[in-house]
């Protein structure tokens, strides 16, 4: 049988610390990251009363008021029938401003309402934005066919 000595892995674990990556790490600590900030011209739309099926369409103006580039990767909607487009991928430096197309199908029925969900670098990575409609429902749309009643003489 061997025997082998037994060292505890807590002794001397302070001397193995390398104190150039322990000052490294509390300069990158004390940093304040400055993240972009973004600002909407409007945060929701309102499409108002509108006929079932009839498109419609609105955009959405923005501005980095931050102190870093803004970028915003990705737009996406809460359904299909909202198509959001036209947005840059480019960095927006500070104090620049640009836009988006939201593009709605308009189907549905009463009140409707959408989210649409940016993905940026901002602190909170995602930043959304909601259209919503009144939509009248469509006259023609199932109305039932009159029956007519047999009578038995």
């Amino acid at each position: 049988m061997a025997l082998f000595p037994m060292n505890s892995c807590k002794e001397n674990a302070a001397e193995k610390v390398d104190q150039a990556n322990v000052k490294m790490a509390a300069e990158r600590d004390a940093q304040k990251i400055v993240f972009p900030t973004i600002n909407f011209d409007k945060t929701s739309h309102d499409f108002g009363e509108i006929d079932n099926g009839t498109a419609v369409e609105t955009v959405f103006s923005y501005t980095n008021s931050g102190r870093s580039p803004l970028v915003v990767t990705d737009i996406k909607s809460s359904c299909g029938c909202t198509v959001p487009q036209g947005w840059s991928k480019e960095p927006l430096m500070p104090g620049e401003s640009s836009q988006f197309t939201v593009k709605f199908n308009g189907k549905g029925a009463n009140k409707v309402s959408k989210t649409i969900t940016l993905t940026t670098n901002t602190e909170k990575g995602r930043e959304q934005v909601r259209i919503s409609a009144f939509i009248k429902p469509d006259p023609n749309a199932n109305v039932p066919s009159p029956v007519l009643k047999q009578t038995t003489k």
